[in-house]
């Protein structure tokens, strides 16, 4: 049986002692996004967190939808207010995200991972590359000035019978497919004082990623560059090889034309080599 978050010990060492304003753990939602998109609505906070053991109605890039069984995955959304960023770098907030992410899971258990651009969290090798997790951020505009939520459902205790559907071409798999064995709860402490910790270099640096060194660490996570891929863009896809990400954190991708074109937005498929 797995073993649920403990909101007390989550509230004292990410609120009480940490970077967070405000915490809580849900036992069901069917989304912790679409919970904290209504919470900013009503004055929620900078760095208010929302976790849940269970989501019925998981929401994800491309309006991709899941569910994920009580206590198996590690669903939490945040609101952040970055008021002194400017809004043209606050596409970034997902990828600083996905940085997080990564970073955490090679930390804490050793295994390799890397990202899927813009922000899918991938595990294994190459050609064994399985999608393990997903962010989606989402803008909330109110009186009170832009608010954005940001949430993070990662696949953890999931069996093969489990998991949901992969996207972009790849199947899912979870930390438990890797061998990995995972407390929950210091996961969540560990993936949120990273995402703040992130977050607080990015804001020092006025939203710009190269002086904050975050465009350099994606970049050496980001297994999308060098692929061959093909980039669905609603009936007008891109054929080509990804070359690089962009201080705006577009994709660039070079065609089979020799042209380089940036990418902002559109599903990515990584091809295998001829």
């Amino acid at each position: 049986m797995v073993a649920l978050l403990d909101v007390t010990d989550l509230r004292r060492r990410l609120v009480d002692e940490g970077p967070y304003s405000a915490l809580d753990v849900v036992t069901v939602t069917g989304s912790t996004n679409t919970d904290l998109v209504a919470a900013v609505g009503a004055g929620a906070g900078d760095r208010t967190v929302l976790f849940a053991e269970e989501q019925q109605a998981g929401r994800g890039r491309l309006q991709r939808s899941w569910i994920s069984p009580r206590g198996y995955g590690l669903h939490v959304s945040v609101v952040l207010r970055p008021e002194a960023v400017p809004q043209s770098a606050l596409a970034w907030l997902p990828l600083i995200a996905g940085v997080a992410l990564a970073e955490t899971v090679r930390d804490m258990f050793g295994v390799p991972a890397t990202l899927k651009w813009p922000n899918d969290l991938l595990l294994g090798d190459g050609d064994r590359w399985r999608k393990a997790a997903g962010i989606l951020a989402e803008a909330v505009s109110t009186g009170e000035g832009l608010g954005i939520v940001l949430g993070m459902g990662v696949n953890v205790h999931h069996g093969p019978d489990d998991l949901p559907q992969g996207a972009g071409g790849l199947p899912a798999t979870s930390l438990a497919e890797q061998g990995v064995a995972v407390d929950r709860q210091e996961f969540a402490v560990r993936l949120l004082t990273a995402l703040a910790a992130a977050d607080d270099r990015w804001r020092a640096a006025d939203g710009d990623v190269v002086a904050s060194g975050l465009l350099d660490r994606y970049q050496r996570l980001c297994g999308t560059l060098g692929q061959r891929i093909r980039v669905e863009l609603g009936g007008n896809d891109l054929f080509g090889t990804a070359t690089d990400i962009d201080v705006g954190g577009r994709l660039v991708v070079r065609g089979i034309d020799g042209a380089s074109t940036p990418v902002s937005a559109g599903d990515v498929v990584h091809l295998r080599p001829s």
